[in-house]
């Protein structure tokens, strides 16, 4: 088997006290191999609607409205500035 046939190891196995590429733990890599959420799916707002009570407390507020935007933060502030006009 030729070097450019070998497979690339396994990230996750090492220490490595470089800057640069880093390690990423198996937990991490499995996650990541899960298939992405739609934001369009029917399912997506059952599982979206308890974080909106987690951000409240995350920003500390009982009375104001969160919101998740499934955009950049460009596309978030182009939003808000399109609504204000």
């Amino acid at each position: 088997m030729s070097i450019q046939q070998q497979p690339a190891p396994l990230t996750g196995q090492h220490f490595l006290f470089v800057p640069g590429p880093t390690n990423v733990p198996y937990q991490v890599l499995n996650a990541i191999h899960r298939p992405m959420e739609d934001h369009r799916a029917p399912d997506l707002p059952a599982f979206t609607l308890p974080l909106f009570e987690d951000l409240k407390k995350i920003f500390q507020t009982t009375t104001g409205q969160v919101f998740i935007f499934p955009s950049s933060g460009t596309g978030g502030w182009e939003a808000a500035l399109q609504n204000t006009l």
